[in-house]
């Protein structure tokens, strides 16, 4: 009996510090060098609920690249598996087992070979701050719901930063991404495009939408970056999910 409970305490405590690890990346990352070199690329990542997102772009327009995915911390042990990958498909499941460094604004890997610093620019939270999948759209005036499957676009949000991607996790095939600035207050959402795979001339545009939570889902209401008005429901989604797929 000693030696169940003993167990069941030891679990706990690894549930409690790994949330806590877990927690302490949360938030909006910018990358700043690479190898001791300076950065080339402007890329932000965003940390949230187990999961991460990378975009990458040149300047103020071009976009490069994405890339996520799962991840695990413990103590200075950062594990990540991807999800998707936009410049190296092949890399879609590959896991990397790198050294971090987290302190409250500097954020460091270190791997063979291999470094990185990045620097927090926001750990802002609210209500919307989370990994998000979707699961129903309006046409035609009815709400079709969708089943999560292989196929998906997910959202991303931690830190006034967001970012979506659509992809198949099965293929590894990549889709389409954007992502940028975000607000949401009083029941109004706000995106502020900065990169965008399909087309870089929608980089700049901002993008207000009216949203409501329900029963735990996001109910979103406004019209795209094309100007079709739209109405879907997000769902939350979960790295343990993610992992069941």
């Amino acid at each position: 009996m000693m030696r169940i409970l003993f167990s069941v305490i030891a679990f706990s405590i690894f549930q409690l510090v790994n949330a806590q690890n877990l927690a302490g990346l949360e938030g909006s990352w910018e990358l700043i060098s690479e190898n001791k070199k300076p950065a080339e690329l402007n890329t932000v990542r965003i940390y949230q609920d187990g999961f991460f997102a990378e975009g990458a772009k040149e300047g103020d327009y071009e976009f490069i690249e994405a890339k996520g995915g799962i991840y695990e911390i413990e103590g200075s042990s950062y594990t990540e598996k991807f999800e998707f990958n936009s410049a190296e498909k092949e890399k879609v499941g590959n896991i990397n087992n790198l050294v971090v460094e987290v302190t409250k604004d500097t954020l460091k890997f270190e791997g063979q070979d291999y470094s990185q610093t990045w620097l927090k620019i926001s750990d802002y939270q609210n209500d919307l701050s989370g990994v998000w999948i979707i699961t129903g759209r309006e046409r035609d005036g009815a709400m079709q719901r969708r089943e999560i499957g292989d196929r998906k676009t997910i959202k991303i949000l931690n830190g006034t930063r967001f970012q979506w991607i659509a992809y198949n996790s099965a293929t590894g095939d990549f889709f389409a991404t954007g992502g940028g600035t975000y607000s949401a207050s009083y029941g109004k959402y706000i995106e502020n495009i900065e990169f965008f795979s399909k087309d870089d001339f929608r980089v700049g545009a901002s993008l207000t939408f009216d949203y409501q939570l329900m029963n735990n889902e996001w109910n979103h209401r406004g019209k795209s970056s094309s100007g079709d008005p739209i109405y879907e429901i997000w769902s939350p989604y979960k790295a343990s999910e993610i992992i069941q797929d």
